[in-house]
């Protein structure tokens, strides 16, 4: 069993790796691999498209104006960027913040699903087209699935998929914004009954069987 130290050790050597040695196809024209950056031990991570101007200029995930919108409704549901792990389907910036390639995707995809093994988030919410395809092994988009979660094993680890529009589109519309805030407000509930104890055949009648301490809690990467 793979201690709460180790792991975090884990994640910390894949982005030295990334950063240092990973021949990826976007690496020429990158500033900063844009890693990802949270609670190491999060039960919520997030999974976005890619890195725009801003993120690849200072190095971090959601940065701009579509990353105060997710901080801002975070808030409204009680919790801080800190509480959670936020990362995207790839890791450097496309050119001109063009849509991720289906090579690139494939390039970078391994590593996604490495940082989630190595977080075991209990809920990965998706936001928006790329990430909710990728993850849910569906060609569904965004519009028809958003806000229904959906059990899914990524890499070896089971989670609750959410599947909720990107910040950036929400910006666009009030309507998607409102439908966004509406998946959010969901998300505490969720997390509630993702956190709850499962009981086992070796707990007695009527006697719930007891889950593991909270590893401590990491702000990695900032």
């Amino acid at each position: 069993m793979t201690t709460a130290a180790e792991r975090r050790e884990a994640l910390v050597g894949l982005y030295r790796t990334l950063s240092e040695d990973w021949e990826c196809p976007l690496r020429a024209g990158r500033t900063h691999i844009v890693f990802g950056s949270g609670n190491a031990d999060a039960d919520l991570m997030f999974v976005g498209e890619a890195p725009g101007a801003n993120e690849d200029r200072e190095g971090r995930p959601f940065v701009g104006r579509a990353g105060k919108l997710l901080d801002e409704l975070l808030r409204e549901i009680g919790l801080v960027r800190a509480d959670t792990f936020i990362a995207n389907v790839l890791k450097c910036r496309p050119p001109g913040n063009r849509d991720p390639r289906p090579e690139e995707i494939e390039e970078c995809s391994p590593h996604l699903l490495r940082q989630i093994e190595l977080i075991e988030p209990r809920i990965v919410c998706t936001l928006g087209n790329f990430a909710t395809k990728l993850l849910s092994a569906s060609p569904q988009g965004i519009t028809k699935v958003h806000g229904r979660p959906q059990t899914v094993t990524l890499g070896s680890h089971p989670v609750q998929l959410y599947p909720i529009f990107h910040p950036a589109a929400a910006l666009r519309t009030e309507a998607m914004r409102e439908g966004l805030r509406e998946d959010f407000l969901r998300l505490p509930a969720l997390i509630e009954a993702a956190r709850r104890p499962v009981a086992t055949e070796a707990a007695a009648p009527g006697e719930a069987a007891t889950s593991q301490a909270a590893a401590p809690q990491l702000d990695m990467f900032g």
